[in-house]
C-alpha cells in the first residue's frame, strides 16, 4: 500500500516515520517544493532501518508528482505553520492557494486515493478540497478531531493519574480553539464515567486545556506542534489502509448530520478502507447541541472567509 505525503516539514516527516516504524505502509513518498529537502528527510528516516526493523521503503521527491502516481492515500500538510498569537484562522489566505493546487495535482496522478487533510485552517481545507476536487465525501478527511482527542485523553489521564490507553474520550466541533467541544460527559476511565473520578471543576479545566492544547504548544515551541499531529495523521491512515473500523473523530462534509449542511466538520465516524464508511450519530444533550451548532456557525463564517479570498 501507496502513501503519499505532500509537505516533508515537521508534521509530514513525523508522520512518515511513524508510518515507517509501525509498517503501516509498504511505500511512503514525501514531496516537498523545496530542493533536496523532502529527499533529505526520507533518508534520514531510512537509515532508521537497520535499527529499528521497518522494511517500509520511503522516497522524496522534489515537487514531481508523477512520483505519487497510484497511491492510496495522500497526506496534505502543506502550507505554512501557525506562529505565536496566530490564530488557525489568518492562514485562510495564505493556505487556501496551497491546498487546492496541490490537492488537484495528487488528484491527476492518484484518481482512486483517499485524501486526508492536515493544514490548517483544516475544517476550512477539507472543505476546499471537497468543493474543488467533486469526490464523493467518503474521500475527503479532515484529521483534526483525532489530535484534539489525542490531547484530550492525555489531559484526563494526567488529571486521574492513569494511562491514557485506558481512557476513552473524544472531541467533536470545529479544529479551533473556541469551537471544539471535548464530550466530557461521555469521557470514560476502563468504561467508567470519568466524572465518578474527576469534580466538575476539574474537568472543565481539562477541557479548556483541550481546547487551547495547540496554541498552548505554539507558544512553548515558537511554531506548530508535530509530534502528536504526526502521530494522529498515521493512527488515521492506518485505519484506512488496514480496514480497522475504528471510531474516530474527523472532520467530513456533512449533509443534515447533526443538524447542519455544507460545511465540513468534525463529527465521530468509523474510518476503513473506503474511508469515512459510517458518521456514527451520538446522542447530544441540548448543552452539546447548543455548542454543536455555534462552532458550525463559525466554522461557515470561516468557508465565507475563503470564498471571500478565493474570489
Amino acid at each position: 500500500m501507496k502513501v503519499t505525503i505532500v509537505g516533508a516539514g515537521n508534521v509530514g516527516a513525523t508522520c512518515a516515520d511513524v508510518m515507517a516504524y509501525r509498517g503501516i505502509a509498504s511505500e511512503i513518498v514525501l514531496l516537498d517544493i523545496r530542493e533536496g529537502f523532502a529527499e533529505g528527510k526520507a533518508l534520514d528516516i531510512t537509515q532508521c532501518a537497520t535499527n529499528t526493523g521497518f522494511n517500509t521503503k520511503v522516497t522524496g521527491v522534489t515537487n514531481d508528482y508523477s512520483r505519487t502516481a497510484g497511491s492510496n492515500v495522500v497526506v496534505i500538510t502543506s502550507g505554512i505553520p501557525r506562529k505565536p498569537g496566530m490564530t488557525r484562522e489568518e492562514l485562510i489566505g495564505i493556505n487556501a492557494g496551497i491546498v487546492k493546487s496541490v490537492a488537484e495535482n495528487l488528484l491527476q496522478h492518484s484518481p482512486d486515493a483517499i485524501f486526508v487533510i492536515v493544514s490548517n485552517p483544516m475544517d476550512t481545507m477539507t472543505y476546499l478540497a471537497y468543493k474543488s476536487l467533486g469526490l464523493p465525501k467518503n474521500r475527503i478527511i479532515g484529521m483534526g478531531g483525532a489530535l484534539d482527542s489525542s490531547r484530550f485523553r492525555t489531559y484526563l489521564s494526567l488529571a486521574l493519574d492513569k494511562p491514557a490507553n485506558d481512557i476513552s474520550a473524544m472531541v467533536i466541533g470545529g479544529h479551533g480553539d473556541t469551537t471544539m467541544i471535548p464530550l466530557t460527559r461521555l469521557a470514560s476511565y476502563n468504561g467508567i464515567p470519568v466524572s465518578q473520578f474527576l469534580t466538575q471543576e476539574q474537568l472543565e479545566k481539562v477541557a479548556a486545556d483541550t481546547m487551547v492544547g495547540g496554541a498552548t504548544l505554539t507558544a512553548l515551541l515558537g511554531t506548530s506542534a508535530w509530534y502528536a499531529p504526526g502521530a494522529s495523521v498515521a493512527y488515521l491512515v492506518d485505519s484506512i489502509l488496514n480496514d480497522q473500523k475504528k471510531m474516530i473523530a474527523c472532520s467530513v462534509f456533512v449533509e443534515g448530520e447533526y443538524g447542519q449542511n455544507d460545511i465540513c466538520i468534525g463529527v465521530p465516524c468509523i474510518i476503513g478502507k473506503n474511508g469515512i464508511e459510517e458518521i456514527v450519530d451520538i446522542k447530544l444533550n441540548d448543552a452539546e447541541k447548543a455548542l454543536f451548532a455555534k462552532s458550525a456557525d463559525a466554522v461557515r463564517s470561516m468557508n465565507d472567509a475563503l470564498a471571500t479570498v478565493l474570489g
